[in-house]
């Protein structure tokens, strides 16, 4: 055998449909019936797409409570307010050290790095 040749599996459609019946039932999960069967997950996949059996198809459900929903909205108001502050620290740092540069020069230092060891800052 040759390392490109590939093992092509057919599967008949009376085998398909007994994998979403199971599917169905709940008997098995889809990675159980895919290790059972050894059955890639995407073909089970393509499978539900091709009976259009949305049913099947992996859902989220979110369940929440209003506490939570207001707790989400107090946590996203302080993350809004987190990030102006840090915004905020980032442009006086800047500032900062753009006053520092200008005075190092108007006073005769070489740059603002002398001036910091010089004040010791």
């Amino acid at each position: 055998m040759y390392k490109n040749d590939k093992v092509i599996r057919r599967y008949s459609e009376p085998f398909k449909l007994k994998i979403l019946a199971e599917l169905t039932i709940g008997k098995h999960t889809k990675s159980e019936l895919c290790k059972l069967y050894s059955i890639a997950p995407t073909t089970v996949n393509e499978w539900i797409k091709k009976y259009n059996r949305k049913d099947l198809i992996d859902t989220r459900v979110i369940v929440q409570t209003d506490d939570e929903l207001t707790r989400i909205k107090a946590l996203q108001k302080e993350l809004k307010q987190l990030k102006e502050l840090l915004i905020k620290k980032d442009l006086d740092k800047l500032i900062d050290d753009n006053y520092l540069t200008v005075a190092a020069k108007k006073l005769g230092y070489k740059d603002a790095l002398e001036l910091k060891k010089k004040l010791n800052i």
